[in-house]
């Protein structure tokens, strides 16, 4: 298992871990020459996104599954004829490990897509990654049905807002990521923004969105009174977006509040 220190020191500096096969006992670090982050204000909500959001056809948890998650993560994907994609898994039992003492320790987290049928409920999406400060390194996400780990991914980036963070870091590009949003950048510009989002001071025009409904949280402060806005971990940021869909009394389906959210600056 990697030492938890050395792999949030990992992230912290830009780099993080990968194995070449399920099994592989061995790791290498990895810090791209191009990096892909998801602008927090400028996820894409298509309309099919949005309308499956409103109807609530899912229900989404935070840090109820995280191995399961994980395990799906890691499971071999189908590759298409034709495709570059490879259908093993960079996820090994020792980065799997790894990754589950740090959610013990509080510093990575799940967020859960479930179908429930018949007073029964089947994980069919979800993402994983870790959080610190104003960051989230998105790790990996799955999807089992049609728009499952979209909507796992639209929760992420509505909480993280809610939460009052600035970066959300994707590692490589893909076609799904850019559909949603993601641009590239180089490792440098990366390297500044993750720096600036670990410092006490949010840069202008970072974050949340000027003029948004949602705050932080209100009435926050932080730890000496200063009455600086208060940072919220993801699972704290998941259930103030949850209690705020409640009081906007859509609690049967906070997916409406989620795609007005995401509607303000997308």
């Amino acid at each position: 298992m990697i030492e938890p220190e050395l792999l949030m020191l990992a992230y912290r500096s830009g780099i993080f871990p990968m194995a070449d096969s399920r099994d592989d006992p061995e790791i290498f670090w990895i810090e791209p020459r191009l990096r892909a982050i998801l602008p927090l204000g400028g996820f894409h909500l298509s309309h099919s996104l949005a309308r499956t959001l409103r109807r609530g056809r899912f229900t989404v948890t935070c840090n109820t599954a995280f191995s399961e998650v994980m395990e799906a993560c890691a499971a071999p994907r189908m590759v298409r004829p034709g495709s570059d994609d490879e259908s093993g898994s960079w996820i090994s039992h020792r980065i799997q490990a790894s990754y589950e003492n740090l959610h013990f320790m509080g510093q990575a987290h799940s967020i859960e897509v479930w179908r429930e049928e018949d007073g029964t409920r089947k994980l069919v999406g979800g993402l994983y990654g870790v959080g610190f400060d104003r960051v989230f390194c998105g790790e990996s996400m799955f999807s089992r049905e049609t728009d499952a780990s979209k909507v796992a991914l639209a929760w992420l980036v509505a909480a993280l807002r809610l939460g009052g963070a600035t970066l959300l870091d994707c590692q490589f590009m893909t076609p799904h990521l850019a559909s949603l949003g993601a641009v590239e950048m180089p490792q440098k510009r990366y390297l500044a923004l993750l720096q600036q989002a670990q410092s006490a001071v949010v840069p202008e025009g970072e974050g949340v969105a000027e003029g948004e409904a949602l705050t932080v949280a209100a009435g926050a402060a932080d730890s000496d009174g200063s009455g600086e806005a208060a940072v919220l971990g993801l699972p704290d940021a998941f259930a103030a977006l949850v209690e705020l869909a409640a009081e906007a009394g859509s609690a049967s389906s906070p997916g409406k509040v989620i795609a007005q959210l995401l509607t303000q600056t997308s």
